[in-house]
């Protein structure tokens, strides 16, 4: 999300910024090589700037399909721009992680805002289809929830990592709350334009506290340092064997391959949400916000408490599990949803699923690789999102015009069905959660 600002960046050191000059009794147990209190800020940061991020997204999110609208825009190169977005986003994410691991998660993140930023302004400034497009094409770089999440990987435990990565969620729903009201009500009282401009302003804002706030390193210090001495050439970013490596983990594959599978009936729906919203529910901006801060608010919950309570309660494979059934469940209520009301009912199952099974997977895919490819592999799963997101318009608005609304419901009811009768009775379903089981048991002893 200007490269001046990155180039900026990645000169600093998290001597520079005073770690050096700590008393002993202040330094980390941790690999970070971060003190007690320099986590906290840092954690502390990382969790303003997410829901700086979210607000912004969904302000300008909640915006763009009336945008779009008003600009004489049909739902086919609506489905065309959404495609373009994910494809460039598809392209961005391994690369953006493998960046992050080599020069630190400070350049990465202010790398991802200024790309928001710019994305923004792009759209703001939109008066027909050329600047529509062209506001697509800094999301190579937006990735500022991987960024995040690939700092809360550096300085957590793996016995905690789970709940740290879903507290982000938690920051995350605070700006699905905030965003879509923002959103709803400067396009009520100003315009649509208007909207993307504040989103701009938020993502400038993010970048001077990450500058400020975030150490240019979050990673095992010397050792990183060192790695990246040796190996932070222009074509180490671009090593897509040492990328397509980590795909060859048997764990890792089976992960990716669960979640693009569970991920795709979601992606579809969500690429049309906003055409059903306007076509079968009559829903207008703002009440579209308020629907949006409701789902906002159900991540939020679930996030918060609900991932760190199962996850020490439970294991990944059985919480995996779970997650399915709620999707399957979800996906029958959708199918049958026919008023506004029952959308805010089906979101709760689909929320709850959403949520286990994300976190749980991005935990875990972050233990099974070495520390200093954690951001690649993070990457890597953002990546599998991305590719549901550049078929599910075109396949949404197939589905939508051939087969009506309620196919979305149909069709994620049964691939959810399917998988869960494939986990029931999979051996490499079982042989997958062993191998997590006894990699978790060896590092706690």
């Amino acid at each position: 999300m200007a490269d001046t600002v990155e180039s900026t960046v990645m000169e600093g050191t998290l001597g520079s910024r005073g770690q050096g000059q700590e008393s002993p009794e202040k330094e980390a147990t941790s690999g970070s090589g971060l003190s007690a209190s320099q986590r906290k800020l840092v954690v502390l940061m990382t969790h303003i700037n997410i829901a700086m991020y979210s607000t912004c997204f969904w302000i300008q999110q909640g915006a763009l399909p009336y945008l779009t609208k008003k600009l004489g825009v049909d739902p086919v190169v609506y489905g065309y721009l959404q495609t373009t977005f994910a494809v460039v986003q598809l392209c961005g994410g391994p690369l953006f992680g493998r960046f992050g691991d080599l020069f630190g998660t400070r350049s990465a993140l202010v790398l991802a805002f200024s790309a928001a930023a710019l994305s923004y302004g792009l759209l703001g400034m939109a008066e027909g289809m050329l600047l529509l497009f062209l506001s697509r094409l800094p999301s190579f770089l937006m990735h500022s929830m991987q960024g995040a999440q690939m700092i809360v990987t550096d300085i957590s435990d793996e016995s905690s990592r789970a709940d740290a990565l879903g507290k982000l969620g938690l920051s995350y729903g605070i700006g699905m709350i905030v965003g879509p009201f923002l959103g709803g009500q400067v396009t009520k009282y100003f315009s649509e334009q208007h909207s993307a401009y504040l989103a701009m302003a938020g993502s400038l804002v993010s970048i001077v506290l990450v500058v400020l706030f975030i150490p240019a390193n979050t990673k095992a210090g010397k050792k990183h340092s060192e790695s990246t001495k040796d190996d932070s050439g222009p074509s180490s970013v671009f090593d897509v064997k040492a990328i397509a490596k980590l795909l060859t983990i048997p764990v890792a594959a089976y992960l990716l391959l669960v979640r693009t599978i569970v991920g795709t009936p979601l992606g579809i729906f969500q690429s049309m949400f906003s055409v059903i919203a306007m076509d079968r529910f009559n829903i207008g901006p703002e009440e579209n916000g308020y629907l949006m801060s409701y789902i906002g608010m159900s991540n939020m919950v679930m996030m918060g408490l609900g991932v760190g309570i199962l996850t020490k309660r439970y294991n990944e494979g059985l919480l995996l599990k779970w997650a399915i059934y709620m999707f399957t469940f979800g996906y029958l209520l959708l199918a049958g949803a026919n008023v506004t009301w029952h959308i805010y009912v089906t979101v709760i199952p689909l929320t709850i699923g959403g949520t286990i099974m994300n976190t749980v997977i991005s935990s875990t895919l972050t233990k099974v690789v070495p520390p200093d490819s954690t951001g690649t592999m993070l990457g890597l799963s953002m990546a599998s999102n991305s590719i549901i997101r550049t078929m599910s318009p075109t396949v949404g608005g197939l589905m939508l015009g051939y087969a009506g609304y309620p196919s979305f419901g149909i069709v994620g009811f049964v691939v959810n069905t399917l998988l869960s009768v494939y986990m029931l009775f999979s051996q490499t379903h079982a042989t997958v959660v062993a191998a997590v089981e006894r990699q978790n048991a060896k590092k706690e002893s």
